[in-house]
């Protein structure tokens, strides 16, 4: 069993910079790939990266190439999605995701 505590996220100016965290219970954590994820409203939830157990390899969404950047500390079970000059299609609430186990998500709001 794998539970997510999400923090961060928030509301900024486009341009602007924020981050979402996860925290997670469980042994899993460090085997497996984790994922951030967003869906705004009317909207598919869409995969913006994910990362390797060990953290060498990463994949983003061709939206949010160059201005996300996906990390994980395995040690803390944290997984970190730190969100630079942000734009307001950025607008979304962001899940963690490993496997089939789901944060309860976090909303970023990206607006004038």
């Amino acid at each position: 069993q794998v539970q997510f505590a999400e923090s961060g996220g928030g509301f900024v100016q486009p341009g602007g910079s924020l981050s979402v965290s996860c925290v997670a219970s469980g042994n899993m954590f460090g085997r497996t790939i984790v994922a951030w994820y967003r869906q705004a409203p009317g909207q598919q939830r869409e995969l913006v990266a994910n990362i390797t157990p060990g953290g060498s390899r990463t994949y983003y969404l061709d939206a949010v190439k160059g201005r996300f950047t996906i990390s994980r500390d395995n040690a803390k079970k944290v997984v970190l999605l730190q969100m630079d000059n942000l734009k307001p299609e950025d607008t979304a609430v962001y899940y963690c995701n490993l496997k089939d186990f789901w944060g309860q998500g976090i909303q970023v709001t990206v607006s004038s």
